[in-house]
């Protein structure tokens, strides 16, 4: 039986730290994120957890000492935000490549400058690349879920790469929602002991991490993490499976809502989706065919499920809440543009929304599926461009 409460997504988040019992944590406070290494703080300080609690000058050093605790064998987290997460970029690629099962909670912020505090994807999308797995969370339900998931994902011994679980800054860090929490032995159960091969203080296995790696071995390294990355596509669904038979709460690694006759689909992530929803729910009443899917899983990309998904759109927007500045469109949009290779049949257009935390409403939303109509009946659109890459409630 799940236990009921009201939480912030941060306080979740950190809950499923604490309830996991993880070995360490290594964290520099920056806004938004910087609610859950103060909860877990006081959870080390209380004696309600035995983790390692490591304060360091900087989100460079954090994931550095994330690095050495977990090479030496110990179960280690961190959280950061937007320029918090630049500051790891160095220190991100080591930590795949060294195939380091580390969680971190990524609450998503832009990335300055100029300077702003508020909620975009700027700061995820910006280390899409980074060898790192990489799911976003709706509500703050699902960060709860995915935070204790991810740990058993990073840890499989087909995966073994970091997992950078994303949730909307303010928007679901510090909103506060209904949430089902699990018992602290459920979820013990469920994640089990961290028992990795190799670490640096086993005395009967000697390793070397983090060696020269010369011309001769390096392109081969990169396709084991490539081959790991497309391997954790069947692992995330095995355990989400695994976790929905616990909970009675299923994922998948893109979600879809009421696609099946849309001639109209929307593509995102995040919290929007819950807005999109609405929107969808309103133009159904009116006998509109309309849909959204949501990415759930943006690392790996979901690509085979994406196309098997739009099976009926005449025209498809994508929403980057992150500018490329590529010069075609937001990184989402490029990603489901790639997946399709070229043969999607239907028109597919890219909107970049909410960036440095502007609202997205209900009405935007709308502004998006009477745009796409007035593609599908040849009309000139109400968008502020009418080409492929548009801006959404761009002020002029």
């Amino acid at each position: 039986m799940g236990i009921k409460d009201r939480l912030s997504g941060n306080e979740a988040t950190a809950m499923a730290m604490k309830s996991m019992n993880m070995d360490v944590m290594a964290a520099f406070p920056i806004t938004p994120s910087t609610e859950i290494p103060e909860q877990f703080s006081q959870y080390v300080a209380n004696g309600l957890t035995d983790t390692v609690f490591v304060p360091v000058e900087s989100e460079h050093s954090a994931m550095s000492a994330c690095i050495g605790s977990q090479a030496a064998g110990a179960r280690s987290c961190t959280a950061t935000s937007s320029n918090g997460l630049a500051l790891m970029h160095e220190m991100l690629h080591i930590a795949s490549a060294m195939r380091l099962p580390i969680t971190m909670a990524c609450i998503t912020r832009a990335i300055t400058g100029p300077i702003n505090i508020h909620n975009d994807h700027s700061d995820a999308m910006s280390s899409r690349d980074c060898g790192w797995i990489q799911i976003h969370a709706e509500d703050v339900q699902e960060a709860y879920d995915n935070y204790i998931m991810s740990v058993r994902i990073a840890e499989h011994k087909k995966v073994l790469l970091p997992v950078m679980i994303c949730q909307d800054g303010f928007i679901t860090s510090h909103a506060v929602e209904n949430v089902e929490l699990l018992e602290e032995e459920d979820i013990r159960s469920f994640v089990g002991f961290y028992e990795p091969d190799y670490y640096l203080l086993n005395p009967e296995l000697k390793v070397a991490m983090g060696p020269y790696d010369p011309p001769t071995y390096l392109m081969e390294h990169k396709r084991q993490q490539a081959e790991a990355m497309i391997d954790s596509l069947d692992v995330i669904k095995e355990i989400y499976d695994e976790f929905g038979k616990l909970t009675g709460r299923y994922y998948d690694l893109i979600e879809t809502y009421k696609i099946e006759d849309a001639e109209r689909i929307i593509i995102l992530l995040g919290s929007s989706a819950g807005t999109a929803k609405i929107v969808v729910d309103e133009l159904r009443s009116k006998g509109e065919k309309v849909g959204i899917i949501k990415i759930r899983s943006y690392r790996p990309f979901p690509g085979k499920l994406i196309r098997e998904a739009l099976k009926s759109p005449k025209v498809v927007a994508v929403l980057d809440k992150a500018e490329g500045l590529s010069s075609i469109g937001g990184p989402v949009y490029s990603d489901v543009c790639a997946a399709l290779n070229g043969n999607a049949g239907f028109k597919i257009v890219n909107y970049i929304y909410g960036i440095g935390g502007r609202d997205v409403r209900t009405d935007d939303i709308h502004e998006v599926f009477a745009d796409l109509q007035d593609d599908i009946d040849g009309k000139e659109s109400k968008a502020k461009t009418a080409a492929n890459y548009r801006y959404l409630a761009l002020r002029e």
